[in-house]
Parts: structure tokens; sequence; C-alpha cells
């Protein structure tokens, strides 16, 4: 029988994500979680609802060795997602977003060599990057077109970043995640192990729970919806591509699928140049979803913000055919639709005013 996908911080946004696509496509689901983070107990009881016969938690801290061993040596393949996942908390906290990035993440690759090692036989692993590994791109030129940066080379304003992009790890979590991104490409290459590197863009959808420092798309629906304030760091005008989370896991399930034409590579994995947005561009489209000009705040730049991130995705397209489906504005509707039915609130008074 087929072992199942083990799925670390599989109680999270993109995690439950992950587990319903490959629930449904019949597989078992191993998920790896200490449920720590709001709103992953709502998730796992979403998941136990629909799925109690094939999915299991096994509820642990990426840090634990044994706790990571056992899981390992129970799965199929590893999606590897469990992290510390904001910049400013790592600028607080550096030794702990060390220790669950880059120490967790060796110890999930210290746990497949083992079980190689005694098995012979090699798991597949994907580990979800991040841009964040090109740094702040502060040597690219840019300028202001209407409400959005772009580079003044036509073909990285046309196509986005590629992996030929210099790595410039900026901030202790884009370091920490920057030697996690290494030693899955060196383990790959140094000892012949099955494993893939992802490096993600700004990825939104259903189950998210954004705040200012993660989920950005999330957190300004539910701001508006809310009937709060959105604070813009900066002018507004930063670019980033969004990719909406199914494609995400429609892309898992392909390189997992294909992971010995991939293994030891990295690609930059987003929305990509059609799927580009400003953040001023985005409470356009708020406003058009929900009839109400969102209200702003503006804030000081932060540290290691981007003018400009795009994916160039053309090296995944080319080795596995795959490409977003869901355009922005599309997604941003749908997300829109999912926390007004999920909880999210808005002030009613206010409305019936």
């Amino acid at each position: 029988m087929e072992q199942p996908i083990l799925i670390t911080g599989g109680a999270g946004f993109i995690g439950t994500n992950a587990a319903q696509h490959f629930l449904e496509a019949g597989r078992e689901v191993l998920l790896f979680d200490n449920l720590s983070r709001r709103g992953v107990r709502d998730n796992l009881g979403r998941l136990r609802e629909h799925y109690a016969d094939r999915i299991e938690l096994v509820c642990g801290d990426i840090r634990d060795v044994g706790a990571v061993n056992e899981a390992v040596a129970r799965a199929g393949a590893v999606l590897h997602l469990a992290a510390q996942v904001a910049v400013t908390t790592s600028m607080v906290t550096p030794l702990e977003d060390f220790e669950v990035n880059a120490r967790g993440t060796l110890g999930i690759l210290e746990a497949i060599r083992a079980r190689r090692d005694r098995s012979g036989a090699a798991i597949p692993l994907l580990f979800t990057s991040t841009n964040k590994v090109y740094g702040g791109l502060d040597d690219i030129e840019m300028r202001a077109v209407n409400a959005r940066y772009q580079p003044c080379d036509a073909t990285l304003a046309h196509y986005g970043v590629g992996e030929a992009r210099p790595l410039d790890f900026h901030s202790p979590y884009g370091c920490s995640k920057g030697a996690a991104d290494q030693y899955v490409l060196d383990y790959a290459r140094t000892f012949a192990l099955p494993f893939a590197v992802l490096r993600m863009s700004c990825v939104y959808g259903p189950h998210q729970q954004g705040n200012e420092d993660q989920g950005w798309v999330a957190h300004f629906l539910l701001q508006a919806l809310r009937g709060e304030a959105i604070t813009l760091y900066g002018d507004g005008k930063q670019v980033r591509d969004v990719l909406w989370v199914e494609d995400l896991v429609d892309a898992f399930a392909l390189a997992l699928e294909h992971i010995d034409q991939i293994a030891g590579r990295a690609f930059n994995l987003g929305g990509g140049s059609q799927n580009a947005v400003s953040l001023l561009e985005v409470i356009d489209l708020i406003e058009e979803i929900d009839g109400a000009r969102p209200r702003l705040a503006w804030g000081d730049w932060r540290p290691g913000d981007q003018k400009f991130y795009v994916s160039d995705t053309r090296a995944f397209q080319n080795a596995l055919g795959w490409q977003p489906q869901v355009s922005a504005r599309e997604g941003i509707a749908r997300l829109y639709q999912w926390l007004s039915q999920h909880g999210a609130t808005r002030k009613l008074e206010a409305l019936a005013a």
C-alpha cells in the first residue's frame, strides 16, 4: 500500500490546501504541525470533518528530532512547509527563526538520508523556499509608471526574476530560509536524493489567516471586510506576482510526480508577469469587489521590502508544463467571497448608517 504524503506545517494555509488536494486524489496524508498558529485548529477540524479516515495528525515541533524521524519513517513523500514565516519576527527572535527554518529543515533532510541508508529507498522531498533569497534587488534600476514600479530593463520587466539571479540573503528570515534552500539542493547533489526547491512568491487563497507580516492579500481583504484601515508601507507602488493556492498545489503534485526530472533544481514559482499587481492596484480591485474604497494608513518602508518582485516561471513551465490558471482579479474576488463566508466580519452598524 502506498505510504502517506507527509506535510510539515500541514494544518497551515498552504498545508491545508495541499492536504485536501492529495486526499481528493486518493492519497492518505500525514500532517505534522505544532498547532501554534492562529486558525490552524479550524483548518484541522475542517479536514477531519471531511477526511477523518484518511488523515492523521502528528502534533509535534519541527525542531524535535525524534518526532521528525518517526514521521519520516512512515512517509512516501515529504512536502516541507513548516517554517517561521515573518521577516519582522525573525528580526526580533533570530535564533528561533534559525532553529525552525534552517535547523528544522536539516533535521528533515537527515531523517530522509538515514532512512535511505537503512532501507536503500529514498523518498522525494519538495521544499518551499522564498523569493527573499534574492534580497532587496536594490541594484535593479526602477521607474514608477502610474501606480506601480517596473524595471527599466525590458526583459526583466516582461518576464520577471529568473533563477540565474545571484542569491543575496537579506534579514534573518532570508538567511534562514536561504540556508535551508541551499542545504536541500546540496543534499540532492551530494547524497543523490530526490529533492527540489520551489522559491515562492505571494500565495493566497482559502484558509489563509493574513496579517501585516505574512499573507498580505488576505490581510487587505480582511481589513476591508472589518471596516478597518489597511496600512501601506512605503508608497504602495511595490509590485508582486500573486499565485492562487490551488495553482500552487497543482505545481506540488506535478513536481512530486516527476521528481526525477527536476531533482536538484530550484525553481521560481509565482503568478508570473500576467498576475503582477501593485499594492495600490489591489486596493483598487478591492474597491471594485466590495463597493467601497478601503481606508488607508501609511508607514515607512520596511527592511528588505522589494520595490519589484515578479517570478520568471518559465523554467518550471518548460520542465513540467505547468502554468497558473486563476488570474489575480478572479482569485482576489474568490478569496473575498470565501472570507466573507468564513468568519470575516464587518462593522454592521457602519453598513446600516
